[in-house]
């Protein structure tokens, strides 16, 4: 267990990412996952309002109450993607803070967030009037801690001074794409949560299956995959992302493991790192995921060997893609990740 930034609060070493919950995985094999990674010591479950349509939050909300397991499991949960069609139904205005809070709190079937968090930064809105938004619903005893995701450190940084110049709740967490492909997290970010006391909660810790041994190709996609079925991810395969994934699979080889094992390993003991946020499709995922998280450090020729490939600070795949704040205004608009 780690502790989950200045809280108070204890974490398992990986958390379960549910954004497969009711799309890629059905009812009954999301439900199988979520009860096999409770039982393996798993206490924080991340999932968004964004996810199918709202879909996953249920899922995860009624598998929790039938099995009566809700007050083992720290719920995250996040908004700000759009949820309808409106102008309104999305962003970081008071307004849809506090409306997608109460609509995940009813798909969730609880009476409180135990994290949430606001799913990308929004430039045009003022850091005081989400911030605020945050602190009326933390006051009010339906979110317990709040953070952020995919945030670039100057933002990140003016939204912890601008709750501290007010007396509010500061984001206690911020999750950011953070793999082996993708190390630019280490520059700026990583430090800056290091300093203030922030959680480091990576998502795509096997950059979406690359890591894994998922791609072979980049032309090639094997259907049903999330390349597949997402534009973001399948912009990521690369010439060079592929190149890097076929040698970290050799150094894993070398060492006894799979690839994906290796993948997490390594970003579980980055330093400033606190949960990753694993997100299996099936159950013999989750399985090496599980076995991954209790394999001891990795040597240090390993890491030497892996910073060879790709070195300390750098990628050679744009997991930011689906931000448009890294890389300028040019960015398309897609926001999936």
């Amino acid at each position: 267990m780690r502790r989950l930034g200045r809280t108070g609060l204890q974490v398992s070493a990986i958390s379960l990412g549910a954004m497969n919950v009711g799309a890629g995985a059905d009812e009954a094999t999301s439900e199988q996952m979520l009860l096999t990674a409770l039982d393996a010591g798993i206490n924080l479950v991340d999932t968004a309002d964004l996810y199918h349509h709202g879909e996953s939050e249920r899922i995860l909300g009624e598998v929790l109450a039938r099995n009566g397991r809700r007050d083992e499991v720290l719920i995250a949960t996040k908004c700000g993607m759009p949820v309808g069609p409106g102008p309104n139904d999305r962003g970081a205005s008071r307004r849809h803070v506090i409306a997608s809070c109460e609509a995940s709190l009813r798909r969730l079937g609880t009476d409180h967030i135990d994290l949430y968090q606001l799913h990308r930064p929004f430039f045009d809105v003022a850091p005081e009037e989400t911030l605020s938004a945050f602190d009326q619903l933390v006051r009010d005893g339906k979110v317990r801690d709040i953070g952020s995701s995919t945030h670039p450190a100057w933002f990140l940084m003016e939204c912890l001074a601008v709750s501290d110049r007010h007396g509010w709740p500061r984001y206690v967490t911020e999750q950011s794409p953070y793999n082996v492909l993708d190390r630019r997290a280490e520059n700026e970010l990583v430090p800056l949560c290091q300093r203030y006391g922030v959680a480091v909660m990576p998502w795509s810790p096997v950059a979406g299956g690359i890591l894994a041994g998922r791609y072979t190709s980049v032309q090639d996609v094997p259907a049903g995959s999330r390349a597949a079925r997402l534009p973001a991810l399948r912009e990521r395969l690369t010439g060079p992302s592929l190149a890097a994934a076929t040698r970290l699979a050799e150094l894993a080889d070398q060492a006894g493991m799979h690839a994906l094992e290796l993948a997490l390993v390594w970003l579980r003991d980055q330093p400033g790192v606190t949960s990753p946020v694993i997100g299996p499709r099936t159950p013999e995922q989750l399985a090496l995921y599980l076995a991954a998280v209790e394999r001891p450090p990795l040597e240090q020729a390993l890491l030497d060997a892996i910073d060879e490939v790709v070195p300390p600070g750098g990628h050679v795949s744009d997991f930011y893609n689906s931000s448009r704040w890294m890389g300028g205004v040019g960015r398309s608009d897609a926001l999936q990740r």
